[in-house]
């Protein structure tokens, strides 16, 4: 079982003032990428798995946007870590339909 979720939002600043949107959008492919449970939402994206594998996902995004010409990125992250498992379903199982 997970022991942590990670939702992140990345602010790539943009080499030219292009929109930032191709930038998020890698970002989001490294996570997919990555194989780790995660949900896509309008402002941020939330991992769930260890926190090692998901900080290293973190660390893979910053690299990817660099890469792909972005001089610098800012991530908001908030973190919740319980050594004896937490999910995204039970966090938001009575919530949903």
């Amino acid at each position: 079982m997970a022991d942590t979720l990670l939702s992140i939002q990345v602010i790539p600043k943009t080499p030219g003032g292009e929109d930032s949107i191709p930038y998020v959008d890698r970002a989001i492919e490294v996570i997919q990428k990555s194989g780790v449970k995660h949900e896509v939402h309008p402002l941020e994206t939330t991992m769930e798995g260890s926190i090692d594998e998901l900080l290293k996902v973190v660390k893979d995004m910053h690299t990817a946007l660099i890469e792909a010409g972005s001089p610098s990125v800012i991530s908001q992250i908030k973190i919740a870590h319980n050594p004896k498992g937490i999910s995204m379903d039970q966090l938001t199982e009575k919530y949903r339909p």
